[in-house]
């Protein structure tokens, strides 16, 4: 969906190179697994056909999973591994490109810990995923934070402009690097040439959070990706919307003027956070999403093609309404992942909540993640569900709103401000620190990370004044059905962290 006329413009797609067909670590597992093998090493399991795992899994699960530092796959020259990451770094258009297997979480920590190097000061949107924050306890870093557009009828946060990010630069003189996000949880895309521009002009990269746009660019339908528009360094989540197995994802370094900088760094940082026992289902799963998403243009098409059905039908039935409509009206947004289909169903007399609730228990339908006004439904690149059976579900829900579906405060959950930084999150994350009752941390710096989970962005930040809004929200996402607030003491967020 095109919300105007920007150079995020997608490329058309040209004919994969052969070695594109291929996947040559996930072959070379495959055939590793097919071989007559006495097992007397990790993991523990070896691959015994009457083992507990086997008998859940299936015996081909077990024979593929092997440690790593093994000839032939990922050990010696010219393996199928470094193979693998050669086409991955392709695929994307990058200079180089690391496979995690600990989620994007691991890349945006990877970044934040190689930024100290460019300078003092990360230049922050301020809706980041909670790992960003996590990397900046890790790194020690200050920290200036951009604030995003806000949706108040939605109660959700976009993006950042350009112009905002020049400012925030213009007063930070110690900049290191500009770290943004692009699509948000939402899918609002945005306008990373002009912030990748915003950032050169002050002679600091620009690091992407890309973990939602991980099939971005593989389709003339889908906007380009982070590193064809100018970033410098992009974490994106492959298991996401890409197809890999949960918990796997990529870091992409871009061909840039920072490149021969970072590459070093952020190799070094790949070896302090990855695991030495890193999973070879997990890398042979990205192995093969990217060969699926180059040579699968046909079917991600398709799926585009079953989210704007979705989408159509809600409009023409006129119940509810589509956010992504919407993002018109903000200056940041400049497209909308057409993959993210995100329903405003208090529109239709239900909170985001209480219809993820119902659309769970009573249809077998999930959802990637409810707010207090909205759910947002995901489909990925080559998958086509049955639309149908979501749309006849969603419009099942009861209506009118009511005090069960609502909850019992009742009125719009808006997102709060945030409270005034007096620490950095490394400082406040190590000092030492008491739990207090949540009323008693009004007024006090926050030793923790608190987030309404998903989508995980901060709502309160180590170094962070506890607010009474914040603790407000907090508890009453905590409340919701399936609410969840990600670094809290407690289910219901009765107790904080503070700064002793």
């Amino acid at each position: 969906m095109n919300i105007r006329t920007t150079d995020q413009r997608t490329p058309s797609p040209t004919r994969p190179g052969v070695g594109q067909l291929s996947a040559p670590y996930a072959d070379a597992v495959l055939g590793h697994a097919g071989r007559d093998w006495l097992r007397l090493n990790v993991p523990g399991h070896a691959a015994a056909s009457g083992s507990d795992l086997a008998g859940f899994f299936g015996p081909r699960i077990t024979a593929l999973d092997f440690p790593p530092l093994l000839d032939g796959i990922d050990l010696g020259p010219d393996t199928p591994l470094d193979g693998a990451l050669a086409l991955a770094a392709e695929a994307w258009g990058a200079r180089r490109t690391w496979f995690l297997t600990n989620g994007a979480s691991q890349g945006n920590q990877i970044a934040s810990m190689v930024a100290p190097a460019l300078g003092r000061t990360l230049v922050v949107q301020r809706s980041v995923h909670s790992s960003v924050i996590d990397g900046l306890v890790l790194s020690g870093m200050d920290a200036v934070f951009v604030q995003p557009s806000v949706d108040p009828e939605q109660g959700i946060a976009h993006g950042v402009t350009a112009e905002d990010v020049a400012a925030a630069l213009a007063r930070t003189p110690d900049a290191a690097a500009v770290y943004i996000v692009s699509p948000s949880y939402f899918g609002a895309v945005a306008d990373v040439r002009a912030i990748a521009d915003a950032a050169h002009a002050a002679g600091v990269p620009l690091i992407v959070d890309e973990a939602w746009g991980s099939h971005f660019g593989f389709h003339p339908a889908l906007p380009a990706n982070a590193l064809s528009t100018g970033a410098d360094l992009v974490t994106s989540s492959t298991h996401k919307l890409a197809g890999s197995l949960t918990q796997s994802a990529m870091l992409h370094l871009a061909d840039g003027p920072f490149a021969d900088l970072l590459e070093p760094l952020v190799d070094r940082a790949f070896r302090l956070v990855q695991s030495t026992s890193a999973s070879a289902l997990l890398t042979a799963s990205l192995d093969l999403a990217r060969r699926s998403l180059v040579t699968g243009a046909c079917a991600t098409g398709s799926s585009v093609g079953a989210a704007d059905r979705v989408r159509g039908a809600v409009r023409a039935l006129g119940r509810f309404t589509v956010v992504s409509d919407g993002f018109h009206a903000f200056p940041d947004i400049v497209r909308a992942d057409p993959l993210r289909i995100a329903i405003d169903t208090r529109a239709g007399g239900i909170t985001g909540h209480e219809a993820r609730r119902r659309l769970f228990r009573d249809h077998q339908v999930m959802v990637e993640v409810a707010t207090d006004a909205a759910i947002v439904a995901v489909i990925g690149a080559g998958s086509v569900p049955d639309t149908d059976r979501f749309v006849e579900a969603l419009h099942t829900l009861p209506s009118p709103l009511t005090t069960d579906s609502a909850g019992a405060a009742g009125g719009m959950l808006r997102l709060p401000a945030p409270g005034a930084a007096k620490l950095t999150a490394r400082e406040a994350f190590l000092s030492p620190a008491v739990v207090v009752a949540a009323r008693e941390a009004v007024g006090r710096i926050s030793a923790d990370t608190l987030a309404a989970y998903p989508p995980g962005i901060p709502n309160v930040l180590p170094g962070e004044v506890v607010t009474a809004e914040a603790v407000r929200f907090l508890q009453r996402t905590a409340a919701a059905p399936n609410g969840h607030v990600r670094g809290a003491l407690d289910p219901g967020v009765t107790r904080l962290r503070v700064v002793a």
